[in-house]
């Protein structure tokens, strides 16, 4: 690593470098589900979501959204410019499952009449609570126009994505994205994998995400390596 470390989380580390507004992003094989409660590790997890996010970031870019991607490094590093995170994360939902499906009362693989959007408090200590515009304003979050900007920019991303995916032979459940301010800027950050996102073969639902970390369904390595080799065509 070039710098000294700035910040572990579940998945990840982050490390500085040279550059004052750049920072390298380190790919943990470190796997958790339920806010921390269960516990693993994935084999080569880090790899494939380092992999796997880069192609996203990649595709985004070149459809117009600009993400704190700058270029992957090697296996597992990749180099991004240094974000002020916004404490939301943004969630789009194409398809119940999950929590959505606990809530509303519906089956899981119910299609949505269209894409849900969601915002959660970005708050460990809380278990990121569901939130809405009027608990993002009391919290000091964002603007409304911010606001409104990470939900028309999340659509954008699963429209890319949907289709992407799609002549891939895999639906895009949900997703869950997370944004920072650079200057003046908001750009997409995170990672987009996996980890975050569900993925359902087209054909078959069989799940190729973390659910199957979650839910004990086995084979986790292997969804992961299955999507990494779809992207990659």
């Amino acid at each position: 690593m070039t710098g000294k470390l700035l910040y572990e989380g579940k998945a990840k580390k982050i490390f500085e470098t040279d550059h004052p507004y750049e920072v390298e992003v380190f790919y943990k094989d470190d796997a958790t589900a339920f806010n921390g409660e269960k516990k693993g590790q994935i084999n080569s997890k880090g790899i494939l979501n380092n992999a796997i996010s880069s192609l996203f970031f990649e595709l985004l870019d070149t459809r117009g959204i600009q993400s704190h991607y700058i270029k992957k490094i090697d296996d597992r590093r990749m180099l991004v410019r240094k974000l002020k995170i916004i404490q939301i994360e943004v969630v789009v939902r194409n398809i119940a499952a999950g929590s959505l499906s606990q809530r509303l009362g519906w089956p899981e693989g119910k299609e949505l009449p269209g894409p849900v959007v969601e915002f959660y408090y970005k708050d460990d200590a809380l278990g990121d609570p569901l939130i809405n515009d009027y608990h993002v304003a009391a919290l000091g979050l964002a603007t409304p126009d911010e606001l409104a900007f990470l939900a028309s920019q999340s659509l954008k991303v699963n429209e890319i994505l949907s289709g992407h995916l799609l002549a891939r032979k895999v639906r895009l459940v949900d997703f869950k994205l997370e944004y920072g301010k650079s200057d003046q800027d908001i750009l997409l950050g995170d990672e987009i994998s996996p980890d975050t996102c569900r993925f359902w073969d087209s054909e078959t639902n069989q799940k190729l995400d973390k659910d199957r970390f979650r839910r004990d369904l086995g084979g986790v390595e292997e969804a992961y390596q299955e999507m990494f080799d779809r992207l990659r065509g």
